[in-house]
């Protein structure tokens, strides 16, 4: 008996698996052609706005479309996750907006753009919910800012290198081309997610090492799979909260610097700058790229806080507040015309509002564990109402003074704002408990 029991003691201890980081790829790559499909229109706006005979504020309305649906189905985007699970409300997602991309290549006029983009928002709505409901199942608090930060430096890597090709598709095949292409590499992506993600609970590659270092770490793991029906006495519990309002001030204020970036910023390196479309787009894919080094920065700098002791309020705050306060030196670019300069200056810019975009692991530590969707839904439509406000604002500023300078001055002043509302309005980071 003795011998055995040294046997036993002897054996041993399995690793915990690593398949949390293989649906962290899923979720980089998706979050990538996310963007990839919403940013498009960028890219090809000033063709289409010599096909079609547009001017600004018109060609600023097609780029709020988007925005228009998509903050407006951010909620029931939440409720959707919320009733049927991560797996199949991302299939339906990523297929449909995808389709929907595919058909704006065969637009022919305003009234096509603008409902395509309308749908667009539509479908893609339940996408960034997802990102943090599955975060929160598969990852513990000291790695969440980390996953954050490689999901969401997917929205950059992806354009930093798709940028180049879609100005060659541009200038090569017409802007048609743009969105056949990348609305194909959606509906092929999607039979991808489909055979490869599992909540954890499912999943065949993970270990009960594993589960038990996520559930240890705060993770949802075990919970994640659970629906839950939602009741409006606990939407207006939560939206009682002066956490929720706080970050998702601070989201809409980080958001519509990237929606500049996202909608008129190929726009404004061409007119504003004179660059032609093949150097705007190598250049302008520099600021993307020093986006995603500054998200993945945040990520981890805010993870090691964590594990170095500090304070969960401290850790996620104080890279977003940083990184905000960069983001105000976008104005310097007001005053210079040189190209490599301009580039640099939106480069800086472009990476401290990477280090700010990161608010969404607030999301998956704040939220209580049953409404991690519908928090998430009225978080993305606060940032996502700058994606209806900003390319409509920008849009009259330059058509009213023929110039960008006021824009770049406008989203000096939100990035601002948002830095104090985290610092002041946004208490202690801890979940929120709702009452039975």
């Amino acid at each position: 008996m003795a011998q055995e029991a040294r046997k036993t003691m002897t054996l041993p201890l399995k690793k915990p698996t690593r398949a949390r980081f293989s649906i962290l790829a899923l979720l980089f790559i998706i979050t990538a052609i996310n963007y990839l499909d919403r940013t498009n229109l960028s890219v090809a706006a000033s063709s289409i706005q010599k096909d079609l005979g547009l001017n600004e504020v018109t060609l600023g309305l097609i780029f709020s479309a988007f925005g228009w649906s998509y903050a407006f189905m951010q909620i029931p985007g939440g409720m959707i996750l919320d009733r049927f699970g991560p797996r199949l409300t991302y299939a339906v997602s990523l297929c449909t907006w995808s389709i929907t991309t595919l058909c704006l290549g065969f637009a022919k006029n305003f009234a096509g753009f603008f409902g395509l983009r309308l749908l667009l928002g539509i479908t893609e709505a339940p996408a960034f919910p997802t990102n943090s409901r599955v975060v929160a199942a598969w990852f513990p608090k000291q790695e969440r800012a980390m996953a954050t930060g490689v999901y969401t430096a997917g929205e950059y890597v992806g354009l930093a290198f798709a940028t180049p090709i879609l100005f060659w598709l541009l200038s090569n095949f017409g802007w048609h081309m743009i969105f056949i292409v990348t609305g194909i590499v959606g509906i092929l992506f999607t039979f991808v997610w489909v055979k490869y993600y599992r909540d954890p609970k499912y999943s065949k590659t993970i270990n009960q090492q594993e589960m038990d270092y996520i559930r240890e770490g705060g993770g949802l793991a075990e919970n994640a799979v659970e629906k839950h029906k939602i009741k409006w006495s606990e939407v207006k519990q939560l939206l009682k909260y002066r956490q929720i309002w706080g970050i998702s001030f601070t989201q809409f204020s980080v958001a519509s610097m990237l929606y500049f970036f996202l909608t008129w910023f190929p726009t404004y390196l061409v007119q504003e700058k004179h660059m032609s479309f093949i150097k705007a787009g190598f250049m302008g894919s520099l600021p993307y790229i020093a986006a995603c080094v500054g998200v993945l920065l945040a990520g981890a700098w805010s993870d090691k806080m964590v594990k170095s002791g500090k304070s969960l309020t401290v850790a996620r705050k104080t890279p977003i507040i940083t990184g905000a306060l960069g983001a105000c030196l976008i104005v310097l670019a007001n005053y210079t015309q040189v190209p490599g300069l301009v580039i640099a200056i939106m480069s800086v810019a472009f990476f401290s509002q990477g280090m700010a975009a990161t608010g969404w692991v607030m999301v998956s530590d704040l939220a209580p564990t049953k409404l991690v969707g519908m928090a998430g839904g009225i978080f993305n439509v606060a940032a996502n109402l700058s994606g209806i406000l900003t390319p409509i604002i920008i849009g009259i500023i330059v058509q009213k003074t023929h110039s960008f300078t006021g824009a770049l001055i406008y989203m000096a002043v939100l990035a601002l704002a948002g830095a104090l509302s985290l610092l002041f309005v946004v208490g202690k980071i801890q979940r929120l408990e709702l009452k039975e």
